[in-house]
């Protein structure tokens, strides 16, 4: 019996080995949705073109001056369920990789950064940088607007 005991078990432990093998993966691996994605970032100041150019981007920390450190990556206030490339993380690179200073201020009420100083050109009390991407304002703020590959990044110094 001990014998036909052992028997079974090893045929049962063999036919479960091979109906894994068999089926599909029960957990798959989630898609990378933060991928670095190409993207186009133009800085449009009130005296004329102060950036353009493109970078590669995804969300990440960000910091700032005057805001500190946080997160910039797509999940703030809960706009998307996974990290994802965002505008203001945008602006962030094209400002380290080429070379300019920005700066803003947190708002931890809306789990965001306002954009308030772009190559020492600041909106102050009576202009704002405005954020649109492919010519539309962000319903969002910069860092809870998903981009995607090819995407137009404009930072627009627009008065009251």
């Amino acid at each position: 019996m001990r014998r036909i005991l052992a028997l079974g078990s090893t045929v049962t432990t063999v036919a479960l080995g091979l109906a894994l093998i068999a089926s599909p993966a029960i957990a798959q691996a989630k898609p990378n949705t933060n991928a670095a994605v190409k993207v186009k970032v133009t800085v449009q100041g009130p005296d004329g073109l102060l950036f353009t150019g493109k970078v590669k981007t995804k969300g990440h920390d960000v910091t700032t001056a005057t805001g500190g450190t946080h997160k910039c990556d797509g999940t703030n206030g809960g706009a998307n369920p996974s990290k994802v490339p965002t505008p203001t993380a945008a602006l962030d690179d094209a400002a380290e990789k080429k070379g300019f200073t920005w700066d803003g201020a947190w708002y931890a009420s809306f789990d965001d950064f306002s954009v308030d100083t772009i190559k020492n050109v600041s909106g102050g009390g009576s202009a704002y940088w405005s954020i649109a991407v492919n010519g539309t304002p962000t319903p969002v703020g910069g860092c809870q607007f998903k981009l995607s590959a090819g995407d137009q990044v404009s930072f627009t110094w627009t008065s009251f």
